[in-house]
């Protein structure tokens, strides 16, 4: 699994970042979303992705953030929420997912967060759906408490445009 964690972590930074986004190829953009995809060894990978309207505190140098949803056929894979930090989180903490009244726990592991039950994956996404936006705490290394914000206009769209990934 930490192989895949790199390769997918690294793949997301590679997209984001115009001059190096030649292994992962853009498909479209959808308000806040981008959707992207990629040719993994066990199939084809897609994914929406974006990155916070507001950090906080503002006194701390975030890094580059990003929340995305994955999709990889291949692995049996569908619609996948992470959360990835442009620092590493505090050892054994979680993150709080919220989208209106519904929150949701991420377990951590180096600079990425996971929903803790899986089960509970595909009700983060459909809350995600149904909002305008979604709050994310987190705790960094250092100890700092940190807060995100993050449109969710275009995520229906976004995913809809990689339901289909083969």
């Amino acid at each position: 699994m930490r192989g895949l964690i790199a390769t997918i972590s690294g793949l997301v930074l590679l997209a984001a970042t115009p001059a190096l986004a030649q292994q992962a190829t853009k498909i479209g953009q959808h308000n806040a979303w981008g959707t992207y995809s990629y040719q993994a060894q066990n199939g084809k990978v897609c994914y929406v992705l974006t990155v916070p309207t507001d950090k906080q505190p503002p006194t701390l140098d975030h890094g580059d953030m990003f929340f995305f949803v994955s999709q990889r056929p291949g692995q049996q894979v569908s619609y996948e929420p992470q959360f990835i930090a442009g620092y590493n989180f505090q050892e054994n903490s979680k993150v709080t997912v919220s989208v209106g009244d519904k929150s949701f726990t991420m377990f951590t592991r180096g600079k990425s967060a996971w929903v803790e039950n899986a089960a509970e994956e595909p009700v983060l996404i459909a809350a995600m759906k149904g909002g305008s936006d979604m709050k994310v705490e987190a705790k960094s290394g250092r100890g700092n408490a940190t807060n995100y914000v993050f449109s969710l206009k275009g995520i229906s769209a976004a995913l809809s445009s990689i339901a289909n990934c083969k």
